[in-house]
C-alpha cells in the first residue's frame, strides 16, 4: 500500500506493508485524508537535519546525547544517531474510508462500515490504517467521505467551544481563522452566540464573514473594535485558534476578554502570560486539549476503556460524532474550505503548496485509489541471494529502538554467523525502513508470515513482553530457533504451557528448535571473568547488587498488561546473573516493596530481593527508581574466599585480595556476547536444554519476587518462600 512519511526534512510516499487488526481495533481501506496546515508542517521540520541538531541546544536533551555517548561509544552513538535521523515518521490523523475488518473484541463495526477516523500514529495518510475503536466513528448518512475526513480538526475545534464553556447569547471572539478557526465561528453560531473574528489574512477574514461571522475589526484597532461588538465590556470569552511562537496572539486575546472573562488556548501559541493584564481582570486561562477528554490516555485509546456517560458526556469520540452531525444538519459548512484534493501519491506536492502558497489553503484533501481491497502485510525489497555454509537466516520480530540500536548494529558485525532476512514491526514504515538500512529482503506486518517463510531459519523476539510466549510457541511449532528478549513470560501458565511445549518437542525425531532467553548480563566480559575466578571457590557467594533504574511513571507501558512491571521485565536480567555466578539453584527467596503513600511511586520500581541459593549462597537485589539522576545505573559487590570485587556498570571489575582488575572504554553488557552464544547454541557447542533450564528457573524465581513485592504484606507473612512453597504457590 503507499503511506505518505516524513523523513529527513522531506514528504515521500512509499510503498509499505498494510497494518494488521490487533485487539480492540478496525482495519479501514482509506477513502480520503486531511492535511493539516500547522501540526503537519511543523512535523516536517522537526525531521530535518538542522532541526534536530537546533534541539540539542536544550540543556535536558544534551545531556542525554552526551550520556548516550558514554554509554555506547563513538560507534553505537554515530549508528544510533543515523538510524534515527535515516527513520520515516508517518504523517497524518484525520481520515475516513471503509471498514476491511475488525479485531478481536471489537463490537460496533463490521466489514463494509463507512467510518471517520482520528489520531496521530493511527489515521495516518495511507491507503489503509488500523485504528483504535474509541477512535474510530460511524459517518452519518448524507456526509461523504471528503468532509468526513476532517473529523479530527472537526473535534478540535468543538473541544475549544466547549472548554470556553459558551451559553446562548454570550459574545465570543475568535482570533485566528485558518480551518480549526472558521469551523469554530461556525460551531460557536450553531450554539447561539454573536461571533467576533480577526486575522491578519483579509481573505480568512472575508471567508468567515460568509460563514456567518458577525464583526471583523477591519481597519479599526483589534481591541477596540471587540470593546464596540461587546458594547465596552469586553468579550465573554476569547478562543485562540491561531498558530504563531510568539506570545502576542495571547496578550491580544487578554486585553478583548472582559472582567472575568475566559481564554481558551486551542492552536499553539506563545503561553508567556502577563500577570497584570490577567491579574487585573481575574481572567480564566484554559487549554483545550486536541479532540477532548480520552485524548493521550492509553487506557482510553487503546485499551478502548469509555468514560462513563453520565460523568464524561463529551469523550473525544463523542466530540467526533457530535461533529459529524453538526456537518450532516448544515450547520457546519464545509465546501468552501476543502476545495484543494489531490491523489495520494501526488502528497509531496500538496505539502509544497501548503509551505509555499500564498495565501494558503486552508487545507488540502488527499484521495485514495477504491478498488484497492488488497491488505497486503508483507513486501519483498530484494531477491534472495545465496547462504554461505554456517549463517543463519534470521526474522526480525518487532523492530522498535532497542532492536534498531542495540541487536541490529550487532547483527552487522556477525554477518559471518547471521544475515537479516526479514524485518516485521507493527508499523509499516518502520518495518520498510529497517529492512532496507539492513539489506534485508522482507518487510511486514505480520510475524506469522515470516514463521511460516522456509528461508527463515530463527527468529529474534523483541516485541513488547506480553507477546513473547505465544510468539516463542508459535515459532517453535514452525521449527524455527528463537532468540528471545526478556522475560520469557509474564505468568506461570505461559512459562508452564512452554516447558510442556519444549519437552515435547523436545522427544520428536526433529528434535526441539534452540530457545534463548536475551539475559545478556551473563555473557558481559566481566561475568564470564568473574565465573572463571568462582570456578574453584570454596565457599558460598554474598552478593548486593544495585540498580539505579530511573523513574517511570505509572502509565508507561512497562507497568501495563504488554510491560508487566520491572520486576518481570529488567529485574529477571540480575537474578539470571546470580544464577549464573552462584551455578546452583534457588532455594529461597525473599521480597518486600518500599510502599508510598504516593500514587505515583509503583510498588515494582522500588524493592529489595534477597534469594537463596542451594550452595549456601545469598544474594540480594535493590532495585530504586528514586535514586540520584548522576548515579550509574548498576553496580555490584562481591564476596566470597577472602576476596571482592567492585563491578562499576561493566565500565570496571575491581578486585581485593586477587587480581582480576578489567576496564572498558564504554559499558559492555553482553549484548554482542549473547548473539555469539545464540549461535553457538544453534550449531551445538552451547548445551542449549542447560541455557533452557536456567531461563526457566530465573524466569520461576522472578515470578516470585514480583508476587511477594506487588502483594500486600500482613505481620503474619515472614515473605520466605522454599522451593516446595514457592511451587506449591505457583500452582
Amino acid at each position: 500500500m503507499k503511506q505518505v512519511l516524513f523523513s529527513g526534512g522531506k514528504v515521500v510516499v512509499k510503498t509499505v506493508p498494510a497494518p494488521k487488526a490487533e485487539p480492540g481495533q478496525v482495519l479501514v481501506r482509506v477513502a480520503w485524508s486531511c492535511v493539516s496546515t500547522g501540526t503537519e508542517l511543523a512535523s516536517v521540520a522537526e525531521t530535518g537535519l538542522v532541526r534536530r541538531l537546533d534541539r540539542l541546544r536544550d540543556p535536558a536533551r544534551f545531556r542525554k546525547a552526551l550520556g548516550m555517548l558514554q554509554k555506547r561509544g563513538l560507534r553505537g552513538f554515530s549508528k544510533m544517531s543515523k538510524d534515527r535521523f535515516i527513520s520515516s515518521n508517518p504523517s497524518g490523523y484525520s481520515c475516513a474510508g471503509q471498514v476491511l475488518e475488525t479485531g478481536p473484541g471489537v463490537e460496533d463495526f463490521s466489514p463494509g462500515d463507512r467510518v471517520a477516523c482520528a489520531g496521530n500514529r493511527y489515521a495516518n495518510h495511507a491507503e489503509i490504517v488500523v485504528v483504535p475503536e474509541n477512535l474510530t466513528c460511524r459517518v452519518p448518512e448524507g456526509v461523504n467521505y471528503v468532509d468526513a475526513a476532517t473529523v479530527a480538526l472537526g473535534a478540535i475545534a468543538l473541544q475549544g467551544v466547549r472548554r470556553a464553556q459558551v451559553s446562548l447569547g454570550e459574545r465570543i471572539g475568535v482570533i485566528g481563522l485558518g480551518f480549526v478557526g472558521q469551523l469554530t465561528v461556525q460551531i460557536l453560531k450553531a450554539a447561539g452566540c454573536k461571533v467576533f473574528g480577526t486575522d491578519l489574512d483579509p481573505g480568512r477574514v472575508a471567508q468567515a464573514k460568509l460563514l456567518g461571522l458577525d464583526m471583523v475589526a477591519d481597519d479599526m484597532d483589534p481591541v477596540d473594535a471587540a470593546l464596540r461588538f461587546s458594547d465596552g465590556y469586553g468579550l465573554d470569552a476569547v478562543l485562540l485558534t491561531a498558530a504563531a511562537e510568539s506570545d502576542e496572539p495571547l496578550h491580544l486575546a487578554m486585553q478583548m476578554a472582559r472582567k472575568k472573562g475566559r481564554v481558551v488556548v486551542v492552536g499553539d501559541v506563545g503561553l508567556g502570560i502577563r500577570r497584570k493584564a490577567m491579574y487585573g481582570k481575574e481572567l480564566d486561562l484554559l487549554i483545550s486539549t486536541s479532540y477532548g477528554p480520552g485524548r493521550y490516555d492509553p487506557s482510553y485509546e487503546e485499551e478502548g476503556l469509555d468514560y462513563p456517560y453520565p460523568y464524561v458526556r463529551w469523550t473525544e469520540k463523542r466530540n467526533m460524532e457530535a461533529y459529524l452531525d453538526l456537518v450532516a444538519t448544515g450547520r457546519v459548512t464545509l465546501e468552501p474550505l476543502t476545495t484543494r484534493r489531490l491523489p495520494v501519491v501526488e502528497a509531496a506536492d500538496a505539502f509544497k503548496i501548503l509551505q509555499e502558497e500564498s495565501p494558503r489553503p486552508y487545507t488540502i484533501l488527499l484521495q485514495y485509489p477504491s478498488d484497492n481491497n488488497a491488505a497486503s502485510h508483507q513486501i519483498t525489497l530484494k531477491t534472495p541471494g545465496p547462504v554461505k555454509s554456517g549463517v543463519l537466516r534470521l526474522a526480525i520480530l518487532g523492530a522498535g529502538s532497542f532492536a534498531r540500536s542495540v541487536h541490529i548494529p550487532n547483527l552487522q558485525r556477525l554477518t559471518d554467523r547471521f544475515r537479516i532476512e526479514a524485518v516485521v514491526s507493527r508499523h509499516g514504515a518502520t518495518a520498510v525502513a529497517t529492512a532496507s538500512q539492513v539489506e534485508a529482503r522482507i518487510a511486514g506486518t505480520d510475524y506469522r508470515e515470516s514463521l511460516a517463510d522456509a528461508s527463515v531459519d530463527a527468529v529474534l523476539i523483541a516485541t513488547r513482553h506480553h507477546l513473547h510466549a505465544e510468539m516463542i510457541a508459535e515459532a517453535l511449532r514452525k521449527g524455527k530457533h528463537v532468540f528471545v528478549e526478556k522475560p520469557l513470560a509474564l505468568s506461570e501458565p505461559d512459562l508452564s504451557m512452554l516447558e510442556k511445549l519444549v519437552d515435547e518437542l523436545s522427544t520428536s525425531p526433529s528434535g526441539c528448535p534452540a530457545v534463548f532467553v536475551g539475559f545478556n548480563r551473563r555473557y558481559s566480559p566481566y561475568a564470564t571473568r568473574l565465573r572463571e575466578i568462582l570456578a574453584s571457590r570454596s565457599t558460598p557467594l554474598q552478593i548486593g547488587y544495585r540498580m539505579n533504574a530511573g523513574y517511570a511513571p505509572p502509565d508507561h507501558w512497562v507497568h501495563g498488561a504488554e510491560g508487566g512491571g520491572r520486576v518481570l521485565g529488567e529485574a529477571c536480567h540480575i537474578f539470571d546473573l546470580f544464577r549464573f555466578l552462584t551455578c546452583a539453584p534457588a532455594i529461597q527467596v525473599c521480597a518486600t516493596a518500599a510502599r508510598s503513600v504516593r500514587r505515583d511511586v509503583v510498588p515494582t520500581d522500588n524493592f529489595t530481593a534477597t534469594i537463596r541459593y542451594a550452595d549456601g549462597s545469598v544474594c540480594t537485589l535493590l532495585y530504586t527508581s528514586q535514586g540520584g539522576r548522576d548515579l550509574p545505573k548498576e553496580s555490584m559487590e562481591l564476596h566470597v574466599d577472602g576476596k571482592s570485587f567492585l563491578l562499576h556498570n561493566y565500565r570496571q571489575l575491581e578486585a581485593f585480595g586477587a587480581k582480576a582488575d578489567l576496564r572498558t572504554r564504554k559499558e559492555e553488557k553482553g549484548h554482542f556476547e549473547e548473539l555469539m552464544a545464540f549461535h553457538q547454541a544453534i550449531a551445538g557447542s552451547l548445551d542449549r536444554r542447560v541455557l533452557w533450564d536456567d531461563a526457566v528457573e530465573t524466569t520461576r524465581t522472578t515470578l516470585e519476587v514480583d508476587r511477594q513485592v506487588s502483594e500486600r504484606w500482613s505481620s503474619s507473612n515472614t515473605g520466605w518462600h522454599d522451593a516446595k512453597t514457592l511451587d506449591a504457590i505457583l500452582e
